[in-house]
């Protein structure tokens, strides 16, 4: 069946279906087949469960987790924990510092279930030539061949859940466009990728795009108006991040009725100020009405997130490593309703409560309401849903195990805002031309010239984020196995090289960009455990066992580290 085209543009007043549309997850009407007769057949053909817990409902505590913190001799204290697990900056009401110092696991994970660490994947590597898995990391899995978006063909009519609707066409602003022009509300974003894991030496590289709710893009007379979106966007930025953004260009106030630079007066204005106390457009009368919220720190209702994982590429002529067709993972975030500061301290203390009630310290495991369709729910107003190569390596909806996974991280950590990682990490440049603009799809402008984010530690200062990372942590990743990291920043002696570490100043390429032969090798590990659809057991693109993992632990035990590291988010 033909999937309809969602029509939007600047000029279009936006009709009831394209609403009803976005307030479902996506346009289009799917396949003709039962949502029970399609999960059905994926699980026979993947022999996979959609309901079934066949490892463990435990699995929102990463593989990370389990990583040894001290070297053999117990003389060395290592802390990748820190990135993670800290003091979150209000409103995220969580403090998880504890974890920094100790392996406090519920008793069902005690045992680490991330089996497919323990697995020796170098000899099925090394059978696969570097051939092969270039040409299938650049066959999309996301797009047929005359340019329609599978799933949203694929996924049957009586689907609840998202169905995919962005086309990954952004203009020269970000915007993404379907192929008749006209704008989905995707907007892709330039951010720095968050500490260790999400570096592409690591194994994935990805993108993640942003769409506010209608009203953000539709003036007080209903019609959609991108400069009124890239305010309202600029709005959010300044409220997330808790500090003032620049505008791209001078804004006269006059034409919104807001004060967006919050200094008492209409006027012009060239950055926003998280001071700010109104949307514009449909959004402002909205916000009058009780009909949506404007909060610092502060997602506002309707918010949606779109995360792609992918493999890595390589580009012969640059040299370097690239943004792949495939997909690993489609990731999918949307905030359904409203959460006061009070609602979210509640859900912060409600764990420590427990803890209390039952007079002991041993940690419990979390159960997240919901389910693979609709999504799974972080308990402060976010539902994530996400979808997954199946054997042959097409996309299709994750397990509610498999979802459980995602939840971890946003939910309860002290590291996100609002559950979120990225849209804090935005980059800022006002001008295109410039390597930290913040808009636009990494395939439009890469990681090369941008300069490594500096942040600010309790006690020590500001630093450089990623060169403090890796003196702390003395490798590129949580395991502490990225050889390549290590011999590029550290001698045999494991003393930092300082002409490597100045480069990473000015241009974080040198430390996230894989070379050709570590690439080709991490995606043919992924490979293999989507051959398996083992993905219950770990996702992690390991070759060989890491030495620095546990396969059990104590609640006793701790990890060597005796003062948490706590950063500032803003």
């Amino acid at each position: 069946m033909k999937r309809q085209q969602c029509k939007v543009t600047e000029r279009f007043t936006l009709g009831l279906a394209f609403i009803l549309g976005l307030l479902s997850g996506g346009c289009g009407s799917g396949g003709a087949q039962s949502v029970s007769a399609y999960l059905a057949k994926l699980e026979k053909e993947n022999d996979i469960s959609y309901r079934e817990i066949r490892n463990t409902r435990g699995s929102y505590i990463t593989s990370m987790c389990y990583t040894k913190t001290q070297d053999e001799r117990n003389n060395i204290v290592f802390n990748p924990c820190y990135s993670c697990h800290t003091k979150g900056e209000i409103p995220n009401y969580y403090n998880d510092t504890n974890l920094q110092e100790e392996y406090n696991f519920p008793q069902e994970v005690r045992k680490n279930p991330f089996t497919n660490l323990f697995i020796d994947k170098s000899r099925r590597v090394a059978e696969l030539s570097d051939d092969v898995v270039l040409q299938y990391v650049r066959q999309s899995n996301y797009f047929d061949a005359q340019g329609n978006v599978v799933l949203a063909q694929q996924l049957p009519a009586d689907w609840k859940g998202y169905r995919p609707d962005c086309y990954f066409n952004f203009d020269t602003e970000g915007f993404d466009r379907d192929p008749s022009g006209m704008v989905t509300g995707w907007r892709a974003f330039r951010y720095t990728p968050f500490l260790g894991t999400f570096w592409p030496t690591n194994g994935s590289t990805d993108d993640v795009m942003i769409r506010l709710a209608p009203d953000f893009y539709q003036t007080s007379a209903g019609t959609i108006d991108l400069e009124s979106y890239k305010i309202n966007l600029a709005i959010v930025e300044a409220l997330i991040k808790q500090r003032s953004v620049l505008l791209a260009q001078l804004v006269d106030e006059t034409i919104y009725g807001v004060d967006l630079n919050a200094d008492d007066k209409l006027a012009t204005a060239q950055s926003i100020s998280p001071e700010v106390s109104s949307y514009v457009g449909a959004a402002k009368i909205s916000l009058e009405r009780g009909q949506l919220h404007l909060a610092k720190g502060l997602f506002p209702e309707g918010t949606e997130f779109l995360h792609s994982v992918r493999y890595i590429d390589w580009n012969e002529s640059a040299g370097q490593a690239d943004i792949a067709a495939r997909m690993k993972e489609l990731r999918y975030a949307k905030k359904y309703a409203w959460s006061t500061y009070s609602q979210i301290e509640r859900t912060a203390q409600a764990e420590l409560w427990e803890l209390n009630s039952l007079d002991s310290s041993e940690a419990q495991l979390s159960v997240f309401r919901g389910d693979f369709e609709m999504g799974l729910d972080n308990q402060i107003s976010w539902i994530y849903q996400g979808f997954i190569e199946d054997k042959q390596g097409a996309l299709r909806p994750q397990t509610h195990e498999e979802t459980i996974n995602c939840m971890g991280c946003h939910s309860h950590l002290g590291a996100t805002t609002d559950s979120i990682f990225a849209y804090p990490r935005k980059l800022e440049g006002s001008d295109p031309e410039d390597v930290q603009y913040g808009w636009g799809h990494w395939r439009q402008k890469g990681l090369i010239g941008v300069k490594e984010p500096r942040v600010t530690y309790q006690g020590a200062g500001e630093q450089y984020e990623y060169t403090f990372y890796l003196m702390n942590n003395h490798s590129g990743n949580e395991f502490r196995d990225n050889a390549e990291v290590i011999e590029k920043f550290f001698d045999a002696q494991g003393r930092p090289l300082s002409a490597q570490f100045e480069a990473l100043h000015g241009d974080i390429s040198v430390l996230l960009l894989p070379s050709r032969q570590r690439a080709m090798a991490l995606n043919k590990a992924y490979r293999t455990i989507v051959e398996e659809q083992s993905f219950i057991y770990g996702r992690d693109a390991t070759i060989t066992p890491p030495a620095n993992v546990y396969e059990y632990r104590s609640p006793t035990d701790t990890t060597g580290v005796l003062t948490p590291i706590i950063r500032k988010l803003n």
